[in-house]
């Protein structure tokens, strides 16, 4: 994802001046009030994890790895128009997401080579709130980065969820954060397309405190979510 984000960064300038010597598409697009389209993205989330260091210190547990997973987003785009260089816009999305924890214990004192995984799959509703600033229009393209807050639902919250494994890791249903981006917007003959990366911060505690030593063994689960999407507009 890092790598994809310095990847248009340093090609912004080329394709600003490719676009310079080509017909204008969708002239009188930006003079819309309001407009739609549709999302689509490819996801990977993980934690950022806050071990509880007493437990950990003295129980069994040597250590806990928190693994990133992929996913996938679909998403519909209500864009409200507020100047030339400001849009305000709220893309509602359906969010598939995995991560995975991963516990090492000592056994006979020595670290266990399989560690025990915990999977924490989630299917979230994703409403998030953008203000999206845009440079001015260069032939057919335009670079943007846009900032937001996030509220999410999880559908499937381990909180509730029945599972075979009675020892798994609860997580709130709730979630809040917010959200930082960049993107290119490219004026098609019909229609507009945008290449966009953003990073979720979640701010809320999702861990929900039990007796069992995956939960014992830490103080806080917070999302960090990574997306890269096509947005059709």
């Amino acid at each position: 994802m890092k790598q994809f984000l310095i990847i248009i960064l340093l090609c912004m300038p080329y394709m600003a001046t490719a676009q310079q010597s080509r017909v204008q598409n969708l002239p009188k697009y930006d003079k819309q009030k309001i407009h739609f389209g549709f999302s689509l993205g490819l996801n990977t989330c993980n934690f950022k994890m806050e071990k509880n260091v007493s437990l950990y210190t003295y129980d069994s547990l040597y250590n806990i790895d928190n693994i990133r997973q992929g996913g996938f987003n679909l998403g519909i785009v209500t864009n409200l128009h507020m100047g030339n260089n400001f849009d305000l816009r709220f893309i509602p999305d359906l969010c598939f997401a995995d991560r995975t924890l991963e516990y090492t214990f000592y056994i006979n004192n020595v670290p266990a080579r399989s560690p025990t995984q915990k999977k924490i799959e989630s299917t979230f509703i994703q409403l998030p709130l953008y203000v999206k600033f845009k440079s001015d229009r260069i032939g057919n393209m335009r670079a943007y980065v846009l900032a937001g807050a996030q509220y999410n639902i999880d559908m499937v919250s381990q909180a509730k969820v029945e599972n075979q494994d009675k020892q798994y890791v609860k997580l709130k249903r709730n979630d809040y954060g917010y959200s930082i981006g960049t993107g290119c917007d490219f004026y098609m003959e019909m229609f507009k397309l945008s290449l966009e990366v953003k990073m979720f911060n979640g701010m809320g505690n999702l861990l929900v405190e039990d007796k069992t030593i995956f939960a014992q063994s830490l103080k806080s689960l917070r999302t960090k979510m990574f997306t890269f999407s096509l947005l059709f507009e």
